[in-house]
């Protein structure tokens, strides 16, 4: 199972699009309180209204109510990793694999990181920027674990009006 962790996010509109992003992928989407805004706001309904239905998701008191209810494999994104999410070999699909993204405005709190060392990546950038948008950062790395696995569950083809579409 492949599990989003958004840690205290704070813009709705990202994770309306993280919400899309899960639904159409099968990824677990956990919430880490407090949040910057209510689920039921309209910005969340705007970005993941059709799709909400289609995902999983759990909202949690804290980061240790999170830690108690979850076990597995944790990779955490922050622009302070030394190592980038690509040298992570993600193939095993019988793993619980936790992808951890930090608030927009702070990231991940460096107490947590520093108790996960050997486990936080960096999504190269240059030096123009801090970091990229947050459901940017979760679809890149979590596509990049779909792809190693070979989009388990995915369709390869487009369902809707055939795959014939474009030659027709």
């Amino acid at each position: 199972m492949i599990n989003i962790v958004l840690y205290e996010p704070e813009i709705p509109q990202n994770t309306g699009n993280i919400i899309r992003t899960c639904a159409g992928t099968g990824a677990k989407l956990h919430l880490i309180e407090p949040l910057g805004f209510s689920m039921s706001e309209k910005a969340i309904k705007r970005s993941g209204v059709n799709y909400i239905e289609y995902c999983e998701y759990h909202i949690y008191e804290d980061w240790k109510d999170f830690l108690s209810q979850n076990h597995g494999d944790f990779y955490f994104l922050t622009r302070y990793g030394t190592k980038t999410h690509t040298d992570v070999d993600y193939h095993d699909r019988n793993r619980n694999i936790y992808l951890v993204f930090g608030k927009e405005s702070t990231g991940i709190p460096k107490e947590i990181l520093k108790e996960h060392l050997n486990n936080c990546y960096r999504i190269p950038t240059n030096d123009h920027i801090r970091a990229l948008n947050l459901s940017n950062c979760v679809a890149l790395v979590l596509y990049e674990v779909l792809r190693q696995q070979d989009y388990p569950g995915l369709l390869k083809k487009e369902p809707f009006k055939g795959e014939d579409y474009l030659s027709r």
